[in-house]
């Protein structure tokens, strides 16, 4: 147990130290402890210490996947249903061309150019087609842009886009068995009657006892969670549909959403962003570096020449034009879950997987930077540093007291 703690005191030691960065950077937490686990593990590597981060212990990525789950989920909660139908001309041609120019794009690089097989290549195609929910979320609460039409459009897109990655890795790898056919109908029944329960849990309980609607939807994220796993999918996937199918009771108390993001992103996140920058072997990529620059120029320019002329349909700005494409080409937790399936399965080899890991969080950095270093749409924001400062302490991402 001992040894536990200071690995813990360790990680959550980097997430401060990340933090500070943050603030003087001015840019987002979670793309800070990302390279922050990239450094960690590239000085713990030249040392011989890896084993002593402890990033593949099982509590460990028990604590990261919980992150990400409970993270996807507040993504989910901020997409209002009504704003969605709204929008959804919108989301739905942003979020499919945000998939296919990647899928085949990249597919195609890796099997014309870099020579790997079919399998590997489809694998590359559907690991950089993906958008990162977790880094673009993170990104719309710190600025303030999830509470826009603007930023639900882009989680709207992502959304989409993501589910078109989750499909293609189903259907071009994963055996469809009866343990699907559970999992669809079981995650179904229980989406269909979850608004019900969860408002009757609130009446008759909530207020009363001790942080009970927080405990329920962790039990049906951890719950769906465990029976994506068991059918060969992702317990990131059900917990973004529980959050949009909890959106409007969500909604209903800010305070409870707020503490929920605290104990989320306080807590939590630090670990899966942190042991994603892990991830990156720099042996592999100091070996063939023009690998790993082919493979991110096509995702970024495939997603940018395929999304830029389909957005400019819908956004006039050009900062909102620019600022919604660099966006959606981020990729991370869809992407690092792609790889490592494709890894266990042996689709791709250890040298192939590091290039496509290194290239998904170079992703999830270069784009979210130049976005927000340039052509962030501070018209949107009333007063851009004061909004900041007022959105990370709402959403539980400010100074805590």
């Amino acid at each position: 147990m001992e040894h536990i703690f200071c690995i813990a005191a360790i990680w959550l030691g980097l997430a401060v130290v990340s933090a500070m960065l943050a603030y003087h950077l001015r840019v987002s937490i979670a793309l800070v402890e990302i390279c922050v686990g990239v450094a960690v593990a590239a000085g713990a590597s030249a040392l011989g210490r890896m084993e002593d981060l402890g990033a593949d212990q099982e509590w460990l990525r028990f604590l990261a996947s919980a992150g990400a789950v409970l993270l996807t989920f507040l993504a989910g909660a901020e997409l209002e249903p009504e704003a969605l139908r709204t929008k959804l001309k919108e989301v739905t041609f942003v979020g499919l061309v945000g998939f296919l120019a990647p899928f085949l794009g990249c597919a195609a690089i890796a099997g014309y150019v870099l020579h790997w097989n079919s399998q590997a290549s489809l694998l590359c195609g559907v690991a950089l087609s993906t958008t990162s929910m977790a880094v673009v979320y993170a990104v719309m609460l710190e600025t303030g842009l999830n509470k826009t039409e603007f930023g639900k459009g882009i989680l709207g897109a992502c959304f989409i886009n993501d589910l078109g990655t989750v499909i293609a890795l189903g259907l071009l790898f994963a055996p469809f068995t009866y343990k699907t056919v559970i999992f669809i109908g079981v995650t179904t029944l229980v989406l269909a009657g979850l608004p019900l329960s969860s408002r009757w849990l609130t009446r008759a309980y909530a207020h009363r006892t001790a942080a009970i609607r927080t405990k329920w939807v962790i039990l049906v994220l951890f719950g769906l969670g465990a029976l994506a796993f068991w059918s060969g999918s992702e317990a990131v996937l059900p917990a973004y549909l529980v959050g949009m199918v909890l959106a409007e009771f969500s909604s209903g108390d800010i305070l409870w959403v707020r503490r929920l993001r605290t104990l989320t992103v306080g807590f939590l996140t630090p670990f899966y962003f942190i042991r994603a920058g892990t991830f990156v072997s720099m042996p592999s990529l100091a070996s063939a570096p023009l690998v790993f620059v082919m493979l991110l120029g096509g995702k970024v320019l495939s997603k940018i020449f395929g999304l830029y002329p389909v957005i400019r349909a819908f956004r006039r700005r050009r900062d909102e034009r620019w600022y919604y494409t660099l966006m959606m080409s981020t990729g991370l937790t869809f992407g690092t879950i792609s790889s490592l399936y494709g890894l266990s399965h042996g689709i791709v080899t250890q040298s192939q997987y590091s290039f496509l890991v290194a290239v998904v969080i170079a992703s999830a950095v270069i784009p979210t930077l130049i976005a927000g270093w340039a052509f962030l749409p501070r018209h949107l924001l009333a007063a851009p540093e004061a909004k900041t400062q007022s959105a990370l302490r709402e959403n539980g991402l400010g100074e805590e007291g």
